[in-house]
């Protein structure tokens, strides 16, 4: 990448990350918080506080270095099927986590943006995300993407309808790929360059289908919690080892 600063260069070679190469957007589901906690007879609970704290820990190295988009998927349309008390707990830790995290992510210049059918959310939680996301809107470094109450089919089944809709109306005359993406929660947004998963699973699980078709996959036994600086910077260094080819050939072959 050419539009690091000095700064972000710096951090990328004291990483051992060519700063030539760095990934624009690094997209993470992070399983594995309800293991991490069960191993420590612990509930499940503790497991998603500490699991808070490596997302810490990725959001600060993600805009240290340059990296331009960090999308985490926080809660599926299917994490409805949890009990009660977890779902209960995850709505509120994360009302607590935007108000709290939202002052220091707007001092690191990173911007909120909170991507999903939020209109099945409670009220406050819905208030907080309008106030993180308008407080933070302005910021340029990191795009910090919460995916909640997401899902990749319904996300593509609600494109469709709005693509279908405008074209019925004249608004649309032709149906390209570039038009199903500025029908989806990520318009604007480039697609991942990185898939991250913890947690032993090797599964999409409905994460940003459409979006993640040329993505790099990297299927992590490491639980969440576990997730670390280091393990992030491996997974680049990897990255930029590997040979994306887009469905062409290089030169050599």
């Amino acid at each position: 990448m050419t539009d690091l600063s000095a700064k972000e260069i710096a951090v990328c070679r004291e990483c051992g990350i060519s700063p030539d190469y760095l990934p624009r957007h690094i997209a993470v589901i992070m399983d594995g918080n309800g293991r991490w906690a069960k191993r420590r007879f612990m509930p499940r609970t503790m497991g998603h506080r500490q699991g808070a704290e490596s997302l810490r820990t990725v959001i600060k190295l993600s805009a240290e270095l340059g990296v331009k988009y960090l999308s985490v998927y926080v809660f599926s349309t299917e994490n409805w099927k949890r009990p009660n008390d977890e779902v209960s707990f995850l709505m509120g830790l994360l009302k607590e986590s935007l108000h709290k995290e939202t002052p220091q992510l707007h001092q690191q210049n990173v911007r909120i943006k909170v991507l999903g059918d939020l209109s099945e959310l409670s009220p406050e939680l819905q208030a907080q995300i309008k106030t993180s996301e308008g407080h933070t809107a302005s910021n340029t470094s990191l795009q910090f993407n919460l995916l909640i109450n997401y899902g990749a089919r319904r996300e593509i089944t609600q494109a469709i309808k709005g693509i279908v809709a405008d074209s019925t109306t004249g608004k649309l005359s032709e149906i390209t790929e570039s038009t199903l993406d500025d029908y989806l929660y990520t318009k604007g947004i480039c697609d991942p360059d990185i898939f991250i998963r913890t947690g032993g699973d090797y599964r999409i699980s409905n994460f940003l289908l459409w979006q993640c078709a040329y993505s790099e996959l990297f299927f992590l036994d490491t639980l969440w919690p576990d997730f670390n600086r280091d393990k992030l910077i491996e997974v680049i260094q990897q990255f930029q080892r590997r040979d994306r080819r887009f469905g062409g050939i290089n030169d050599d072959e």
